[in-house]
């Protein structure tokens, strides 16, 4: 099953206004970037986020994107702009480390 449109569109716009994310399609789904960072994606209509050290906190659950890949958060807060915003700054800062 791939992302719809709307949910997709949805996500963006969480992120509109405080973080300028990118975002690439792939296959069907969404890789999303920050500054450059691959963070995370868009994957059967949910929001993931490569696990960190510096997100672990979060207290979120695992999910696989796709069959075979490796395990992610999954994100289940995303109506809370603020808190994903902390998120996707602190899973970039880990990331570079």
């Amino acid at each position: 099953m791939a992302t719809s449109k709307e949910y997709k569109d949805f996500i963006l716009e969480q992120f509109d206004g405080f973080l300028s994310i990118t975002l690439k399609p792939m296959m069907g789904e969404y890789l999303l970037y920050y500054n450059g960072v691959l963070f995370g994606g868009i994957y059967d209509d949910r929001l993931l986020v490569k696990k960190t050290k510096t997100n672990a906190d979060f207290g979120m659950g695992e999910a696989l994107p796709y069959d075979g890949a490796k395990s992610m958060y999954l994100v289940d807060y995303i109506d809370d702009k603020e808190k994903l915003k902390k998120l996707v700054l602190k899973t970039c800062e880990g990331l570079q480390k």
